[in-house]
């Protein structure tokens, strides 16, 4: 091994957002950039619905690590990592998955699927970029796992000029603001806004938490037809390779900082007050507003025991 490969630190970034919010779109397109650009990335689906890496497959689904790895036990043979790992011009991706609904718990699948994942040999293995895409609006355990546990050095939200998605990037603020404080080394490097309509929410949530803009995705026609056609946009020489080039550099340099969470109403706040319902008066109910006819006396639960007995 050269001295450069010794010295070599792959960066391990992982990426949260609202469900829906384009994570999948922006990630499949910035893995494809950077592969182009000659860095080695793999793109992991943190994801239960299993669609990270659909995009960059044109629509083809990966099979997934934990629905792999219960067929292969059932069958007595261990997953090797060409079961579940696959890659397109340069771009290496996996899909953990996760349970069925109703079946289980996707968090305790994502831990699941890590500890496949190292049992693979996930800490040894020699890339440049490893991009995890996560569920930011589950807020149990597993889907916290990078920033508790320390998995990567830092974190990208994804998030758009509507209240939702801007609620869940600062609750993932929270989040490393928590853990920081707790002795942990996860930082946020900024935020992508994606279907930027111009109207100017999500910069100034990213100015008010202290964290940069690394690129904006405009709201436009031809990006959501191509993401619905599971068409890469992002390579070079192409109408949006100026975007998705910018996001590169941005992902690459930014360094893991630690973020200012905003107070829910200062989140409010960015918003006008008929978008936000500010202006609506939160009127206290009574006991009598909750029964239309008067409560019924009824006999306590109380056991009473006999002193004598």
């Amino acid at each position: 091994m050269s001295a450069e490969q010794a010295e070599k630190e792959t960066q391990v970034i992982a990426i949260y957002g609202k469900g829906g919010i384009g994570k999948s779109f922006t990630l499949a397109n910035l893995s494809y950039m950077m592969a182009q650009q000659g860095q080695k990335v793999l793109l992991i689906g943190c994801d239960p619905k299993s669609d990270t890496t659909s995009l960059l497959f044109g629509g083809r689904a990966c099979p997934t690590i934990i629905d792999t790895s219960s067929r292969k036990k059932a069958a007595g043979e261990q997953v090797q990592i060409s079961d579940v790992c696959f890659k397109r011009d340069g771009v290496f991706a996996m899909e953990l998955g996760g349970p069925e609904v109703g079946r289980g718990c996707g968090g305790r699948g994502i831990i699941h699927g890590f500890e496949i994942l190292e049992g693979l040999g996930f800490h040894d293995w020699d890339f440049d970029y490893v991009l995890l895409d996560f569920l930011g609006d589950v807020v149990c355990g597993g889907f916290g796992l990078p920033i508790a546990r320390d998995l990567c050095q830092k974190v990208i939200l994804v998030g758009a000029n509507d209240l939702q998605s801007l609620y869940v990037a600062n609750n993932v603020c929270s989040a490393v603001d928590y853990f920081r404080r707790l002795g942990g080394h996860v930082g946020v490097a900024g935020l992508v806004v994606n279907k930027d309509d111009d109207t100017g929410e999500a910069q100034a949530f990213a100015e008010s938490a202290g964290i940069p803009v690394l690129a904006s995705i405009p709201a436009d026609e031809e990006l959501r037809r191509k993401s619905a056609n599971y068409e890469i946009v992002g390579y070079p020489d192409g109408a949006w390779a100026p975007v998705f080039e910018t996001l590169a550099r941005g992902v690459a340099a930014a360094p893991p900082t630690m973020p200012s969470p905003l107070p829910h109403e200062d989140l409010l706040g960015l918003f006008k007050s008929e978008a936000a319902g500010r202006e609506v008066e939160m009127v206290p109910a009574s006991p009598e507003d909750m029964c239309a006819e008067p409560k019924a006396e009824r006999p306590s639960l109380e056991i009473v025991y006999d002193d004598d007995a």
